[in-house]
């Protein structure tokens, strides 16, 4: 019965501090997710267009399940080349929540892709568009403290990314929030002056290895660098079986274990899950984290296509 209490205590502790830390700085972290690698234009603008076709990618993802008020987030995006497959636009939107509190993210993306050789390009993008932080405390505030003040606004960000891409592998880096502002902060090119929003540095890449006939072997890592939080890497292998069927497990330093499923209906249409267990102190509070994923191509390209999507 102590040990019941006990536990049901530290839960609840976690839970406190876990919504304090949304008052304080919710969203100040880029939203989470383990299905990135599937689609780089949640962190990179430049790898809009570096296909032949349109294609979509709608994620949502429920973190440490089994509190309530955890964070939950749901992430789309779209993305296809035009003029002749020299530039690719693209559209990204994020709703991030934790307790009442939520941000919102809408970002146009544009990328010019510039041949290497027949089988390589390296192309460069730009991000911009608006993030909304809205913030309501669940606790009686006295007015004094503005950090845990009820509030709402919009303000502008904008940011940078490269991406070196060919038919076995790929290397990217990009600043999602290069600059921004907040509507009652001065602009700064520190973006810590002039916004709520951390600058990330993420250095991403991957490369495809064929293991006889019907498997392919993809490691691939994800760096994430914030001035104000330690590295953390994500170090990932995927194994593609008769180009039909991903099966995968990641390593996230500081943070869990993940592991990872997806499957290519047809073509076009591809669904995924994963599942996180994190080796945390608050991770053992918690059920784990549980995303699922489901994409679409576009176009008549999918539906010739020899191999399904790689990266």
């Amino acid at each position: 019965m102590k040990n019941t209490i006990t536990y049901k205590m530290r839960k609840l502790l976690a839970l406190i501090a876990l919504l304090l830390i949304g008052f304080k700085g919710f969203a100040q972290q880029d939203p989470m997710l383990s299905h990135y690698m599937f689609n780089g234009l949640f962190l990179n603008p430049a790898y809009a267009g570096s296909h032949k076709y349109f294609g979509t990618s709608f994620i949502h993802r429920n973190q440490w399940m089994g509190f309530d008020g955890a964070p939950k987030t749901n992430v789309f995006a779209i993305d296809g080349p035009i003029k002749s497959r020299t530039m690719g636009v693209g559209l990204t939107f994020a709703n991030d929540n934790i307790g009442k509190n939520s941000r919102n993210d809408i970002l146009l993306n544009y990328a010019y892709h510039i041949g290497i050789n027949k089988t390589s390009k390296l192309s460069f993008g730009i991000s911009a568009g608006l993030v909304n932080l809205s913030r309501k405390t669940p606790f009686a505030w006295d007015g004094n403290d503005q950090a845990l003040a009820p509030n709402s606004f919009w303000g502008p960000r904008a940011g940078f990314g490269m991406y070196y891409y060919s038919k076995k592998g790929y290397l990217g880096f990009s600043i999602p929030t290069l600059i921004g502002k907040e509507p009652s902060k001065a602009f700064d090119f520190n973006v810590e002056k002039s916004t709520f929003v951390k600058r990330h540095y993420l250095l991403t890449g991957g490369y495809l290895f064929d293991v006889g006939s019907s498997i392919t072997l993809k490691p691939s890592f994800l760096l994430k660098y914030q001035q104000a939080a330690p590295l953390q890497a994500d170090i990932n292998l995927n194994a593609l079986f008769y180009e039909t069927f991903w099966l995968g497990a990641s390593f996230r330093t500081g943070d869990a274990i993940v592991a990872l499923a997806e499957y290519q209906i047809s073509r076009q249409l591809r669904i995924g899950a994963s599942y996180d267990y994190s080796y945390t102190k608050l991770g053992r509070l918690t059920n784990g984290s549980f995303e699922v994923m489901i994409g679409y191509d576009f176009g008549k390209d999918p539906l010739k296509a020899k191999n399904p999507r790689y990266f």
